[in-house]
C-alpha cells in the first residue's frame, strides 16, 4: 500500500468496457477529485460511452480508446501506449482489468500503476487489491471504491453521475412534444443485454406490455442499441397495442434524456438500468442468473427507488407488475386506475 494520499498532479482513469461499469465507477471519480483538488484528472474510455463522461466535473480531459480505429491491432495497441506516456501521467487507476491496459500503462512508463491483482498482467501494477469481484460478495461501485484505499482514500459516496448533454435534451423535448406525450407519462421497456442468457422472454415483455396498456394512461416505448432492435420487432408483433420504438434510433446521450423524462423502466439486467437510477427515476431490473460474479448483489441498480427480481424458475409477468404498483406508490404517484 502506498502512503495516504501521495503526491499525484496528473492522474489518468481507465475504464474502458460498457455503460454500466462506466456509471458505476464515478463515485470513485468523485472520490479522487475530492483527495486530488488541484491534479489533472483524465479518463480513458470507449467511444461507445464517452457521452457518459462528457460534462463530469471531476474530469478534465476524455481519451478514447478506438479499437477499431488508430488503436487497431498490435499496431494500435502501441499507439495507444504511446498516448498515454506522452502526458507523462504521475498515476493510473486502472479498473478494467485486461491485459491490453496493464500492459500499454506500463509500456508507457507511467510510475504508479493501480488496479486489482490478477492474472490479467495484474504483476505489471506497482500496487493494488487482490481482485476478488468474481465473488460477488460486493456492489461493482464499492469494488470500484476499494481500489482508491491503496492510496489512502477511505470515501464510501455512492454518488452516481450523468452528465446532461443540451442537444440531447432538445432532442427529448421534441420528441415528446411531437409524439404528443409529457412529462413522466412514459414507462421505457428494455428487452436487450449484452448476453442473451440474461434476457428475460419476448412473450413475457409483450404480456407486460400488453398489461401495462390496459391498466395504465402510460405510453410504452422501447428502448436499447441496434443489437437489441430483433427483439424489439418480435415484441412489438406480440403486443395488441404496439409500443413506441426508438430501439436504434437514439445515441447514448439521447437515451439518457429520454429515460430523464420516463416514470419508470422495466429492464434485463444492463447498462441502461444503472443510467436509471442515476438520473433518479424508478427501475426495475430483471435478473436471469445469480451466479457469483455476475449476481443481483454485485449488478443490482442502486437507489431508493429500484427494485431487482429474480427466481430461479423464472420472473413471472404478475411479479413485475406487482413491482411496478408498489414501487410507483412508494414515490407517491396514482399509477393504476383500479
Amino acid at each position: 500500500m502506498l502512503s495516504p494520499c501521495p503526491s499525484f498532479y496528473n492522474i489518468l482513469i481507465v475504464r474502458t468496457d460498457r455503460i454500466g461499469d462506466v456509471i458505476l465507477t464515478t463515485p470513485a471519480i468523485k472520490a479522487l477529485r475530492k483527495s486530488y483538488p488541484m491534479a489533472r484528472i483524465s479518463v480513458l474510455v470507449a467511444a461507445s460511452t464517452q457521452d457518459l463522461v462528457r460534462g463530469n466535473p471531476y474530469l478534465d480531459e476524455i481519451w478514447l480508446d478506438e479499437r477499431s480505429g488508430r488503436h487497431k491491432g498490435w499496431i494500435g495497441f502501441l499507439q495507444l501506449a504511446r498516448d498515454i506516456r506522452r502526458p507523462q501521467f504521475d498515476a493510473v487507476f486502472i479498473f478494467h482489468t485486461k491485459r491490453r491496459y496493464n500492459l500499454a500503462c506500463f509500456l508507457a512508463g507511467v510510475p504508479v500503476r493501480i488496479g486489482y491483482k490478477n492474472e490479467k498482467y495484474g504483476f505489471l501494477l506497482t500496487s493494488g487489491i487482490k481482485d476478488i469481484r468474481f465473488q460477488g460478495k460486493r456492489h461493482e461501485a464499492e469494488y470500484c471504491l476499494d481500489v482508491l484505499k491503496t492510496v489512502g482514500i477511505e470515501d464510501a459516496d455512492l454518488d452516481f453521475f450523468v452528465p446532461t448533454d443540451k442537444q440531447a435534451e432538445n432532442w427529448a423535448t421534441h420528441w415528446l412534444t411531437s409524439n404528443g406525450l409529457s412529462r413522466d407519462e412514459i414507462i421505457a421497456v428494455h428487452a436487450g443485454a449484452s448476453d442473451p442468457a440474461k434476457c428475460w422472454p419476448s412473450e413475457r415483455f409483450a404480456d407486460l406490455i400488453n398489461s401495462l396498456h390496459q391498466r395504465t394512461n402510460c405510453k410504452i416505448v422501447l428502448i436499447g442499441s441496434l443489437q437489441t432492435k430483433a427483439l424489439s420487432l418480435q415484441i412489438t408483433q406480440l403486443c395488441q397495442s404496439a409500443p413506441l420504438d426508438l430501439t436504434g434510433q437514439t445515441s447514448l446521450a439521447q437515451t439518457v434524456s429520454l429515460l430523464r423524462r420516463c416514470r419508470l423502466l422495466i429492464s434485463n439486467d444492463s447498462g441502461p438500468v444503472h443510467i436509471a437510477a442515476a438520473v433518479g427515476i424508478g427501475v426495475i431490473s430483471l435478473f436471469m442468473r445469480d451466479q457469483p460474479g455476475i449476481n443481483p448483489k454485485r449488478w443490482r441498480p442502486l437507489s431508493d427507488k429500484s427494485v431487482y427480481l429474480f427466481h430461479p424458475q423464472g420472473i413471472e409477468v404478475q411479479e413485475v407488475l406487482d413491482s411496478v404498483e408498489k414501487l410507483l406508490h412508494k414515490d407517491h404517484q396514482k399509477f393504476f386506475p383500479w
